[in-house]
């Protein structure tokens, strides 16, 4: 399963793609979609171009998009959202699935913790993926939600088999959590 990482940014969206075969990763391709100092709605098309050629060229069966944070400044928050956005509708006009992770959820699939730094993730990721250099923190991050993905998957599908099992017991599991 080829999977599609993207790390969402209005001047730089990172994206990542990996292989995964059983429980094992391999490294595709990584790098970043780079906006000019435009106006917003070309910036956006920037992003959607870019994101449909990745799509194109390297032909993911799904896709993971790193969720917004709700930063200090609310306008960052929203260009944020537009360019996340823009990058969902490439997706989805590609009739791929789209997965969301928060960054707590990433970093603590790639790391083990969710106040990793940006350095750890950087280094989880070039170790997972045996990568011979340390990759720019927009396509790590891109390559984390990715792995994570590939990570997540694994356990949401092992919680569908066990939920039979956990409903004798008076549990269920909804949205990959278990619940009482």
């Amino acid at each position: 399963m080829k999977i599609l990482g993207i790390d969402p940014g209005l001047r730089t969206t990172g994206f990542g793609v990996i292989d995964k075969q059983g429980s094992k990763l391999t490294y595709i391709a990584s790098g970043t979609i780079k906006t000019a100092d435009e106006s917003l709605p070309e910036r956006l098309k920037t992003i959607l171009l870019g994101v449909s050629e990745i799509i194109q060229t390297y032909q993911p069966d799904c896709a993971a998009v790193e969720k917004v944070f709700v930063n200090v400044n609310p306008q960052s928050t929203l260009l944020l959202g537009q360019a996340r956005g823009a990058a969902i509708c490439a997706l989805v006009s590609a009739d791929l699935a789209v997965a969301e992770y928060t960054a707590l959820q990433v970093k603590q699939g790639v790391v083990g913790h969710g106040k990793a730094k940006k350095e750890q993730v950087q280094d989880m990721v070039q170790r997972l993926l045996s990568l011979s250099g340390m990759p720019s923190t927009d396509a790590a991050d891109a390559l984390g939600v990715a792995i994570c993905h590939a990570h997540s998957g694994d356990t949401l599908a092992m919680l569908g088999k066990l939920a039979p099992a956990l409903a004798k017991k008076g549990l269920r599991v909804r949205a990959g959590r278990l619940i009482g």
